[in-house]
């Protein structure tokens, strides 16, 4: 699971701040403001990455899917990508739990079937 979370996270990483350049545009918004937020959410991914297995690490990076999509507020592209960023954490999520239980499955099966080493 941490893998194909971390990969999302990353990706996201870069859309976060393509946006930022975009949003730099924007006569209505201050460069400061811009890179303060876009700043503080590519951070977010790069820490998401280290704790996803970790307890809260999941709920988090929903925090930031859910920050992502209320961005389009600002940029209405990121209405669009923010809901493919979300259905990309959803499956790394869903999918690499399953992934993690394949394995832990067969682990198991590889132990029972070992002889005992006198």
């Amino acid at each position: 699971m941490r893998t194909l979370c971390a990969s999302t996270l990353i990706g996201e990483l870069f859309v976060i701040g393509f946006a930022g350049l975009v949003a730099m545009k924007d006569p209505d918004l201050s460069m400061s403001t811009v890179w303060t937020v876009s700043g503080i959410a590519m951070f977010l991914c790069l820490v998401l990455c280290g704790m996803v297995t970790r307890p809260g690490g999941i709920a988090l990076g929903w925090a930031l899917q859910v920050a992502l999509i209320a961005s389009g507020f600002v940029l209405p592209t990121m209405f669009f990508l923010g809901a493919v960023f979300a259905a990309l954490w959803w499956a790394s999520v869903h999918y690499g739990r399953k992934i993690d239980e394949a394995k832990a499955r067969f682990a198991a099966q590889a132990d029972s079937t070992t002889p005992d080493a006198v």
